[in-house]
């Protein structure tokens, strides 16, 4: 999949060289070279152009990002993703309840990758599987994918950066009280286990979590909650660390009851554009299984 990006240079950008401008608008250090490698990747004014080479105002640059091979072992299969939004640099999707994102040993053909790139395939074009917010297995709702090695490395950056801001949609067993409020509590690996975490104020990392609750019934609430750090299984952990664990939750509230998985949904993202720098912002509304709990 193959993307053309045309600048005209402006008198607060020279004068630098090209090397100096592809940085500022984020290029990384990989896709420089990848550039370098390219034939005609490169154009100044129409005419093949280095790194070092010099811009002045009012020079045109194009830059062609030139990707020919897809992502290996993947295998393209017939899952149709349900699409939210997409254009030349990114795709948003709604995962749904027990698709992994990635392949591996036990899951190698019923993953997100998979279903993307049979959906690329049938269009002819070849396709990196570059997802930038991750979601557990069980866990619904919006992903990002970028679509092109300049958006990969802007929207990785603005996720390291915490620019890239994600609501989550939880249904608690218990109420919590107050109905609204922040945990900071540090959270670290569970002693003896590979996967749980735990709070732990002497060996745990920052975890910040902002929750409030939306509705209630019975002893159940749905919880929407905002996250200041990222730390893995942080509103499972933080949720049962204040009594009210997540329904379904295989590992810290293992009660399937109500629900046959997690009830963590992703509900909305907000974030810039990486190239054009508009403001996105998308909702995706519970899943019957969830929103069910309430009627």
């Amino acid at each position: 999949m193959n993307r053309i990006f045309e600048y005209t240079i402006s008198p607060t950008d020279a004068p630098c060289t090209v090397g100096e401008f592809l940085k500022q608008k984020g290029y990384s250090r990989q896709i420089i070279i990848h550039l370098k490698k390219t034939e005609h990747g490169i154009l100044r004014n129409g005419v093949w152009a280095y790194v070092r080479t010099q811009l002045f105002p009012g020079d045109s640059l194009k830059i062609t990002l030139v990707e020919e091979n897809a992502s290996e072992n993947i295998l393209p299969v017939p899952i149709e993703p349900e699409i939210v939004y997409e254009d030349e640099d990114l795709v948003v999707v709604n995962k749904p309840f027990d698709m992994p994102v990635h392949p591996s040993i036990h899951n190698y053909d019923n993953t997100l990758a998979n279903a993307m790139a049979y959906y690329y395939q049938q269009q002819g074009e070849t396709f990196i599987f570059r997802c930038i917010n991750r979601l557990d297995r069980d866990t619904t709702g919006l992903l990002i994918l970028a679509k092109n090695a300049l958006s990969a490395s802007i929207l990785s950056t603005a996720m390291k950066k915490r620019q890239i801001h994600r609501t989550y949609q939880a249904v608690v067993s218990q109420i919590p009280a107050p109905l609204a409020g922040t945990i900071d509590a540090p959270i670290a690996r569970k002693e003896a286990s590979a996967i749980e975490r735990c709070v732990d104020f002497e060996k745990g990392e920052r975890a910040v979590t902002h929750y409030k609750v939306l509705k209630t019934k019975g002893s159940l609430a749905l919880v929407e909650l905002s996250l200041e750090t990222g730390r893995t299984h942080q509103i499972r952990v933080h949720m049962d660390y204040i009594g009210c664990p997540l329904l379904g939750d295989y590992l810290y509230h293992p009660d399937f009851s109500k629900i046959n998985r997690v009830a963590l949904h992703s509900y909305a993202l907000s974030f810039s554009h990486p190239i054009t720098q508009k403001p996105m912002e998308f909702h995706m509304p519970l899943p019957k299984d969830m929103a069910g709990l309430f009627s």
